[in-house]
Parts: C-alpha cells; sequence; structure tokens
C-alpha cells in the first residue's frame, strides 16, 4: 500500500510540477496583461500543487527525501507525469487546449478524491479542487471565444484538438497501484471519471462550436517511465541550478 501511495502522489505531483514549468514559459508572452498575469497566477497554483504532493510522497517515501529533492534530483525515467503536460507551447490555441483537457480532468478527478479515506489526501485534493475550479472556468471561456471567434481562431483550436486528443486516453487509464488504493477507500480510479471528464469535454467543445476526435488513443508513459523527447529539455532547464551548484542557498 505504501508503493502504490507514493505513486499516486508522484504522479500528481510531476504532473502539476512540468504542467508549472510550461506555464511559466508564457510569463511576458500573453496576448494581454491582463491574460499574462493569469496564466502566470495558474503556473503558481499548479506550483503550489506540486510541493505538496511531492512532499506528501517523500513523507510516505521516508527515505530522508524532501519536495525538493523529488523534483530537481530524479531522472527523466523517474518521472510520472502525463504526457499531456509536457507537449510545447505552440500557439494560444494550443496552451488553451493542452489547459482545458488537463482542467476537465482535475476537476472531476479531485471532486472524487476529496472523499479519500486518507486525511493527508483528502485535505491536497479540497484545496486543489478550489484552484481548479477556477482554472476550468478559465479554459473553458477561451475554448468557447476563439472556437466562435474568427476563422484563424477557430481553425487554431480544432488543429490543437485534433493534435492533442492522442495524450487525453492515458489520464484516464488505471494503474494496478489505482486499483488497490481504490480497494480501500483512499484514491479513485481515473477509469471512473471517464464518463464525467467526456460530459465536461463534450460540453465546452459543442458550445465552442468545434468537433471532438471520434475515439481515444492511448500512448504509454507514466507507466513505464516513457516520455516524448519534450520532458528532457524542460528538466534540463528546471534541474540546472540544483544539479550544477547542489550547495546553493538564496
Amino acid at each position: 500500500m505504501k508503493e502504490s501511495l507514493y505513486k499516486l502522489c508522484i504522479r500528481l505531483g510531476d504532473t502539476s510540477l512540468i504542467l508549472s514549468h510550461r506555464l511559466s514559459e508564457l510569463c511576458s508572452k500573453g496576448p494581454y496583461l491582463e491574460e499574462d498575469i493569469a496564466m502566470t497566477n495558474i503556473a503558481l497554483d499548479y506550483m503550489g500543487q506540486a510541493e505538496s504532493w511531492l512532499k506528501y510522497a517523500a513523507e510516505v517515501q521516508g527515505e530522508g527525501k524532501n519536495e525538493d529533492d523529488l523534483a530537481y534530483k530524479r531522472k527523466e525515467k523517474d518521472f510520472r507525469n502525463f504526457l499531456l503536460v509536457e507537449q510545447p507551447n505552440i500557439d494560444f490555441a494550443t496552451v488553451i487546449t493542452r489547459q482545458f483537457f488537463m482542467d476537465a480532468f482535475s476537476y472531476n478527478y479531485y471532486t472524487e478524491l476529496a472523499k479519500s479515506s486518507d486525511e493527508t489526501i483528502s485535505a491536497l485534493a479540497a484545496k486543489s479542487l478550489k484552484e481548479v475550479t477556477y482554472h476550468l472556468r478559465h479554459s473553458s471561456e477561451w475554448v468557447i471565444r476563439l472556437g466562435q471567434g474568427t476563422e484563424e481562431s477557430k481553425t487554431r483550436m480544432q488543429s490543437a484538438i485534433d493534435e492533442l486528443w492522442i495524450y487525453v486516453g492515458e489520464m484516464l487509464v488505471d494503474e494496478d497501484s489505482d486499483k488497490a488504493l481504490a480497494e480501500s477507500g483512499i484514491s479513485v480510479l481515473p477509469s471512473s471519471i471517464e464518463k464525467a471528464w467526456d460530459q465536461t469535454v463534450n460540453e465546452i467543445i459543442e458550445r465552442a462550436e468545434l468537433v471532438i476526435p471520434e475515439q481515444k488513443s492511448l500512448i504509454p508513459g507514466m507507466n513505464n517511465g516513457h516520455h516524448t523527447e519534450n520532458l528532457g529539455y524542460i528538466l534540463a532547464d528546471m534541474q540546472f541550478l540544483p544539479t550544477n551548484y547542489p550547495d546553493a542557498k538564496w
């Protein structure tokens, strides 16, 4: 059970950490000032979630490590984030689509995870839910606005949906560790929120007058430590200081 709990916290922590890094790359590059600030604040929310999940993961692991050790001193193959959040910020449509798919998952998953019998898991999920509720509203409004906007914005949004759709299936697949935790009431099966995820996504995509691809694909990643080439570049940036100056103090 200890190993399963660690895997859950690592998956949530890594996903939040990598998405936070991706969003932080947009600082000063928003389409206008208010949106620039909004994206930066969302990145900070995810960084806070990453810190909390990785801190609990370190406690569960019990090897004397802390959240910084797990964030900055693990190799690429040890990360268990969703492949979706590794995808680059090609354009604003890609950023919004990636965020919307992730927000739809986080909102429905944390809604159920907040019922966990593990008090720490329950508290972290409830806190995160307050933030992702806003995130989902924000990304949903942008999907609708861009889908119903100009021919250019509509075309870019549909292209982003088509390109990123291959990564959504991974979020909704159960690991053996998920099954063990679900049976004990600690966690929830990702597959159990698929219907809610579909409903959330389909409603907004339909309002945006866009089209959902017919079938979810599954590219295995987090379960076996495989990643897209993008993660290596992210970690090279993110881990440069602690790797090269391990004794550095602020």
